[in-house]
């Protein structure tokens, strides 16, 4: 079986919003390509612009849950960290975490964190 190794769910979504940005100013150089079509050369600005907002506003939202996540010293590497749902990553040694007692010592999945799985 392959060694899957697990990221922090803060991690993921901030991977996404900085992927977001990159992406954004991509589609903004491809509009650079069409600078005698100015039409087209004005949609590929405004779409790039689009994807840097939404960027904006997914660091946000990240940044607002991140402060509702749950503060713990991680066991492997004795590093503070944060915990989004019943089961998650460290942050730095991407140890997997639980602090529901049902769940210790039983397989890592993501769908713990699911409300069809809570009932």
């Amino acid at each position: 079986m392959a060694d899957i190794t697990y990221k922090s769910k803060i991690n993921k979504i901030r991977t996404f919003a900085l992927s977001l940005i990159f992406i954004g100013f991509g589609i903004m150089y491809v509009g650079l390509l069409f600078k005698k079509i100015e039409w087209l050369m004005l949609i590929f600005i405004i779409l790039g612009m689009i994807a840097i907002v939404f960027s904006t506003v997914v660091y946000f939202w990240i940044g607002m849950l991140s402060t509702r996540a749950v503060p713990i010293i991680c066991p492997s590497c004795e590093k503070p960290t944060k915990m989004l749902g019943r089961v998650d990553a460290c942050m730095h040694c991407k140890q997997t975490l639980t602090l529901d007692k049902s769940l210790e010592g039983k397989e890592f999945d993501e769908s713990y964190n699911s409300k069809k799985q809570n009932k």
